[in-house]
This record gives C-alpha cells, sequence and structure tokens, in this order.
C-alpha cells in the first residue's frame, strides 16, 4: 500500500467545487479557456472516438460540445453536486470507477492541478482508454499567478505560509506521460493574461472557481494587517491604467493508449540514405 501522505484534501476540494457552481459563470473564465482549446485540438484529430469520458464538469459546455460532435459521453467530477447535475459520477480522477477499455476519449479540464497522486490518474485514465483511444488534458501548471505569489510573500516576510498549490511545469508533465505509458505523448503549455485593479478580485475569483487552497496542511489565515500590506504589494506593479497583469500558465498534454496499428519509429541506425545523402541539394 502507498504510505505517502496526501497533499491535498479531497474532502475539502469537493465541498469547495460544490459551494462554488451557484456563481461558477461569473468567474469561468480560465475553465472555458482550457476548455476551447481541447476542443479545438480534438477537432484536429481525424478519428471518431465515439466513447467519451468528461473529466470536470462544473458545467454542461463540455458535455454539450461533445455531444454535438455525434459522441455519447460520459462525465465524472470530484464535486458531487455537479457530478448530479452532469448525471455523472462522482469520483477522483485518481480513483475513477471504470473499467479498463471503456472509452475512446478521455478530456479533463482543469481538475489535475490538485490530485494527489497524478501518476496514478494518468496510468487510471490510460487504462479506461481502449487501444488507440486518445487523452487530452489541461491544468494549470508552474509559474502561474507569480503576482500574487511575490504579495504574499512580501506581506508575509518571514513567516510567509504555502497559500498557493504546488504545480507541475510543461517537462515534468511530458514525463509523467511518458512513465504512465501513452503513446506519442505531447506536452505544451501557454500563459493567460488578466488584468486587476486589486488583489480582493483575483482571490474573489480564485474562490470563485473552486481554486482556493486545498492543502492537507494549510497556513494560518490571513489577517487583516497582512492582506492589505499584500494588497499595497500588488498594487505597486500595477499598470498605468491602476490594473496589474496577473498571469496563468496553462498546460495541455495529450497521449494515445499503445496499440498495434500505431506507426512505430525507425529503428536505429535502420536508415538506407545518410541524413547527408537526403539534405543534399539536387545539382
Amino acid at each position: 500500500m502507498d504510505s505517502r501522505p496526501d497533499i491535498f484534501d479531497s474532502a475539502l476540494r469537493a465541498r469547495r467545487r460544490d459551494r462554488m457552481l451557484p456563481a461558477y459563470a461569473d468567474h469561468d473564465f480560465l475553465h472555458q479557456a482550457m476548455l476551447d482549446e481541447l476542443l479545438d485540438r480534438l477537432r484536429d484529430v481525424q478519428r471518431d472516438l465515439p466513447e467519451a469520458l468528461v473529466i470536470g464538469c462544473p458545467d454542461g459546455r463540455a458535455r454539450a460540445a461533445l455531444e454535438a460532435m455525434g459522441k455519447r459521453v460520459a462525465c465524472v467530477d470530484p464535486s458531487f453536486l455537479a457530478a448530479r447535475a452532469a448525471s455523472g459520477v462522482q469520483a477522483d480522477e485518481d480513483a475513477l470507477p471504470f473499467a479498463d477499455d471503456s472509452f475512446d476519449l478521455v478530456l479533463a479540464c482543469g481538475t489535475l492541478d490538485s490530485v494527489n497522486d497524478l501518476p496514478g490518474a494518468l496510468i487510471l485514465m490510460r487504462r479506461v482508454l481502449r487501444p488507440d483511444g486518445l487523452m487530452l488534458a489541461a491544468l494549470a501548471g508552474a509559474g502561474s499567478l507569480p503576482r500574487l505569489k511575490a504579495a504574499l510573500l512580501a506581506a508575509e516576510g518571514d513567516r510567509a505560509g504555502q497559500h498557493i498549490h504546488p504545480q507541475v511545469d510543461v517537462r515534468a508533465a511530458g514525463d509523467l506521460l511518458s512513465r504512465a505509458g501513452f503513446a506519442m505523448p505531447v506536452a505544451d503549455g501557454e500563459t493567460l493574461t488578466i488584468r486587476y485593479g486589486d488583489i480582493v478580485r483575483l482571490m474573489h475569483d480564485l474562490r470563485g472557481m473552486g481554486a482556493g487552497n486545498v492543502l492537507t496542511h494549510r497556513p494560518p489565515a490571513l489577517t487583516r494587517n497582512v492582506l492589505m500590506r499584500a494588497a499595497a504589494h500588488f498594487a505597486d506593479g500595477a499598470d498605468p491604467d491602476g490594473r496589474v497583469a496577473e498571469q496563468m500558465t496553462l498546460i495541455y498534454l495529450s497521449g494515445w493508449k499503445p496499440d498495434p496499428s500505431q506507426a512505430k519509429p525507425a529503428r536505429r541506425g535502420s536508415a538506407t540514405v545518410s541524413l547527408a545523402q537526403a539534405l543534399k541539394q539536387p545539382d
């Protein structure tokens, strides 16, 4: 049995996702940006992939988009209320309750940054895919919220707590895909800039999208004085219009479940023409 302590409080995570739902549409821009990108990538795939699993369903947009493509869709979410609204299943990503070879497509949007066992979650996502099935995922990654992190660090000084989750970077995410057994793994990222007039609105957005601190060992709550110092430090980085450009690093993952029909890389040394000959210009 795995004796590693949990990094995240999964029960708190579920409750906070439950609480975010009534006003989620006011704070859903990050999820929507990731979902739009995943759907764009899916449209480039020349395969039917008729049976799909959506992981992370705070609203009905992912299901509606996939059903419009002619797919049959199942949903799973850490939130009981979100799963119920989607006629889906409540479960964590590292404990998916589906049989092996159940789906042609797994689309995971916005939740993998706070799962306790990310390598295990990726392995399960591969296992529930049928051979030659596709996994697409998006999550917030390392480098996110630099202005907020700097403001909190400056405000708390030598007693700074960990208010923002540890995050995976693109290179590590790619390594995890390979270790999970995906064929043709790809990990890449982009930076999304959001401009805020004050730190309180940024924190309000994070709570509204269910992205508050759910670490098992959370630091003490911010005092009024600490929050005021953080707000002042945050405001010091404002542009001439008084707004601060905060950033989110979004990581996108894709991989295929191995299948004998997939193209294989050529064996090293098997080429019949040298690179020099291939690059040689004709006379």
